[in-house]
């Protein structure tokens, strides 16, 4: 973390360049989310301000339907997503009891619930914690029980969708992330290459 006097200097060439660029940025619902992970206690950061407006600090953060926190872990997110998913199975439930069953169910599963439970899944089903991973798949063995056949746990549709994720990334020659992807490749095989071998970070040396 910079100093305070470098931090409100950066929001405010920020500020400046939205006005320069007749981009408007809507204080009352900018949010500052503090990331600080030194052991010591210290002073809290000084009040930011935007336009004359005090920003509000915040302990979590709602981005794109995505839930961070201050401690960069996923637990508000999954209980957003598992507060959601319990709303969505109840409505599963709903229909089944009115006698709907086979593919419409399941494609009521897919469309409805599995995008809740799973929202977001590229960026978080390798990092969360193993109580949030069994929470998850609370959730799925529910909904597996209501429909009547098995579904696939929620690291089993991680990987899935992060090879997809990947895939499409490598075709995409468009794509900004697309050089630095190919460059991991293994001269050995088809396989990425992990960011901490040797390879890469010569590259990044280079």
């Amino acid at each position: 973390m910079g100093t305070t006097e470098s931090t409100e200097e950066l929001i405010q060439d920020f500020a400046d360049w939205c006005l320069r660029n007749n981009l408007q940025i809507n204080a009352g619902k900018t949010k500052e989310l503090v990331v600080d992970f030194r052991r010591r206690s210290h002073s809290p950061p000084a009040q930011v301000s935007i336009q004359g407006m005090d920003i509000d600090t915040v302990k979590s953060y709602k981005y794109l339907g995505v839930h961070l926190n201050d401690s960069l872990d996923w637990s508000d997110n999954t209980n957003a997503l598992v507060k959601k998913g319990n709303s969505r199975l109840f409505l599963l439930r709903r229909l089944r009891s009115f006698g709907v069953q086979g593919p419409l169910l399941r494609t009521f599963y897919d469309s409805v619930v599995a995008s809740a439970i799973f929202y977001g899944i590229v960026c978080w089903a390798s990092s969360i914690t193993d109580r949030d991973r069994r929470r998850m798949d609370r959730l799925v063995r529910r909904a597996s029980s209501v429909l009547g056949c098995p579904l696939d746990s929620v690291e089993v549709v991680g990987n899935g969708r992060m090879m997809a994720k990947l895939s499409s990334l490598l075709t995409n020659t468009s794509h900004p992330l697309q050089d630095s992807l190919t460059a991991l490749g293994s001269s050995f095989s088809e396989r990425l290459l992990h960011p901490r071998c040797v390879k890469e970070r010569k590259l990044l040396e280079d």
